[in-house]
């Protein structure tokens, strides 16, 4: 689309280059990537191969980092990628830009693909930066035209609801010298209020137009953290509840991690360590570091400090990301004092 754009305005006149009042629509701002989006999630494809090869073609995500969304070997997620090609091109469907009857059939992987980008961009895989936000903002920016286009459907309006609950966060999520803060340590003046309220607008009316989906659970997990004013006012068994009912509908193993971190929270670490064990045993999660970070806090709030650094130590070793291997190093430099 770059080469197609650069070589019409070589071919432009210049007298029909002059640059747009200040509040003229550009054309930057009709681009057709939501287009595309819903045109590589392919109807001769999986969903799943269809979300991989968009994230990789469209997104712009590399193979690495859609491998690590998956929890999958990057070699993996390789050929599976190099097989949706082979499959779009031996199925003779034509590669076309889909009918406005044909979107719904693609809504779901298209919804899952900007879900994919804005975690992307809210904590990046790897490399020293913590954020991407080119990537979450874009991934808000395409959710809002699929909402705009599609205002009646309750899971756009859950999406946009979580990405907006989620990134208005963002402005505290590091100190000044770029370092990871925790959700309990974050300086709550800093998160972004109209964002919130937008949010919290959006999953309040979605909530009440009947069948429930993951993306509102979700945004509706991410209100109540919102919503509290201090770290111990959020409302963890409502937050459980709320895991609970998303466990039932998704087999992500990242849900069951963030369900075994709220039953921590409200009902002490014993039951929290106990659905991590759960978890541990089918093998998903094995050798990522959030299990381990997350085994490693449950540790330390339960006072078993030596056991916790440990966790924290391998936790960072296992992470791509510099922020959060800093992050859990000073986790267990912070502790290493108790254990001696």
């Amino acid at each position: 689309r770059r080469r197609r754009e650069d070589l019409v305005a070589r071919r432009t006149p210049d007298d029909r280059r002059s640059a747009p009042a200040a509040d003229e629509e550009g054309e930057a701002d009709r681009d057709d990537t939501l287009t595309v989006l819903f045109l590589a999630c392919h109807p001769s494809l999986t969903p799943a191969s269809a979300i991989a090869l968009t994230l990789r073609s469209v997104g712009g995500l590399t193979t690495a980092e859609i491998a690590a969304a998956f929890l999958v070997p990057e070699a993996t997620m390789a050929q599976r990628i190099s097989r949706a090609k082979q499959r779009i091109r031996a199925s003779g469907v034509p590669f076309r830009r889909p009918s406005v009857e044909e979107w719904p059939g693609r809504l779901r992987s298209v919804l899952h693909v900007l879900y994919l980008i804005f975690n992307e961009g809210y904590t990046g895989t790897t490399g020293a930066g913590l954020h991407r936000v080119e990537l979450s903002r874009e991934a808000i920016r395409l959710t809002r035209a699929v909402h705009a286009l599609l205002p009646d459907n309750a899971e756009v309006a859950g999406l946009l609801a979580l990405m907006l609950l989620v990134e208005a966060r963002r402005p505290a999520r590091t100190d000044p010298s770029g370092e990871l803060v925790s959700l309990a340590e974050q300086d709550r003046s800093r998160w972004d209020g109209p964002a919130i309220a937008e949010g919290v607008a959006l999953i309040t009316a979605t909530l009440s137009r009947g069948a429930v989906g993951p993306y509102q659970l979700q945004a509706a997990i991410n209100a109540v953290h919102d919503e509290a004013a201090t770290a111990e006012e959020t409302d963890w068994p409502q937050i459980l509840a709320l895991y609970g009912l998303l466990q039932r509908m998704s087999d992500n193993p990242m849900v069951a991690l963030n369900r075994a971190v709220a039953a921590a929270m409200a009902h002490g670490p014993a039951a929290g360590l106990a659905l991590l064990d759960a978890l541990e045993s089918d093998g998903r999660l094995s050798g990522h570091h959030r299990l381990h970070a997350t085994r490693a806090h449950l540790l330390e709030m339960r006072g078993d400090h030596a056991e916790a650094v440990e966790h924290y130590r391998t936790a960072a070793r296992l992470t791509m990301s510099l922020p959060e291997r800093h992050y859990l190093i000073a986790r267990a430099a912070r502790l290493t004092g108790h254990t001696r």
